[in-house]
């Protein structure tokens, strides 16, 4: 089987007229006037990699939503067969988040729930995350975040590890996490917290293999092998981009496989 790209988007307008996506595109060298991202122009990405599944996610801030869950759930049905959404939440209502959560886990278009802590800049052991954890394990869908620091001129503060996954985790020991973006600077608490829950997970989003932390690729090649899934962070990184020193890892087979997709179609529970 292909690869599973665990974090991608299809900018809409709204999404490419916020501020900080000006810094976004500096780090990964783009002019901000590419074509618009249609679901040819993913699906053609993901060919060109070999990447069979990839999960476009909804986002919501503060201000409101940037690309809603109704949005991820039609370009989802463009191609059903390749693509999942990752819905989202806000956190401004949590009891509308909660009924959110419990509408579309109906859809089989969405397979887990994403909320971006800089975004909010609160960091998810806030209350207001609370109730959307108690969804998330009721539902049985993983809950996406970010951690490490930002790309955008925003405080990374609430994407450092510990003590706010920490706590999470203590709190919800039935919730899968997934973390992403790799966790940089603070690449001992991500591990730290990798070895002490079996239910942290790590992705690679935002980073081309090439560029992961030593300490995260030494992981993945040892005992951490099923705990890093692949993404991208399409558009901002391509699929073959991230993936074109793979071979350099140095992960076996099984490790390999399991980076690729094996952990994500485990942990999102798709279908073979």
């Amino acid at each position: 089987m292909g690869a599973v790209d665990v974090w991608a988007q299809q900018p809409n307008a709204l999404f490419q007229q916020q501020p900080w996506l000006a810094t976004l595109n500096r780090w990964t060298g783009k002019s901000g006037d590419e074509p618009p991202v249609t679901t040819d122009r993913t699906l053609a990405a993901m060919d060109a990699a070999g990447v069979d599944i990839t999960f476009l996610s909804a986002w919501c801030g503060p201000r409101g939503w940037l690309i809603t869950n109704e949005e991820v759930a039609e370009a989802v049905a463009q191609a059903p067969a390749r693509l999942r959404g990752l819905m989202t939440v806000d956190l401004n209502d949590p009891m509308g988040a909660v009924r959110t959560i419990r509408e579309h886990a109906a859809n089989p278009a969405f397979v887990g729930v994403r909320v971006v802590p800089w975004l909010w800049d609160l960091p998810p052991n806030d209350r207001r995350y609370y109730p959307v954890y108690v969804a998330c394990v009721e539902a049985g869908l993983p809950f996406c975040t970010q951690i490490g620091h930002t790309g955008p001129l925003c405080r990374s503060e609430p994407g450092r590890p510990i003590p706010y996954l920490d706590d999470v985790l203590l709190d919800f020991p039935d919730l899968r996490v997934v973390g992403g973006h790799v966790g940089f600077p603070w690449m001992d608490e991500v591990l730290s917290l990798a070895r002490k829950y079996p239910n942290f997970y790590v992705d690679t989003s935002a980073y081309t293999v090439a560029r992961l932390p030593p300490q995260l690729t030494d992981f993945m090649r040892g005992q951490g092998a099923g705990r890093v899934m692949f993404g991208t962070n399409w558009p901002m990184v391509s699929p073959k981009h991230a993936l074109a020193a793979l071979d350099d890892l140095g992960l076996d087979d099984r490790a390999r496989e399991l980076f690729l997709g094996g952990a994500a179609r485990k942990v999102f529970r798709l279908a073979a």
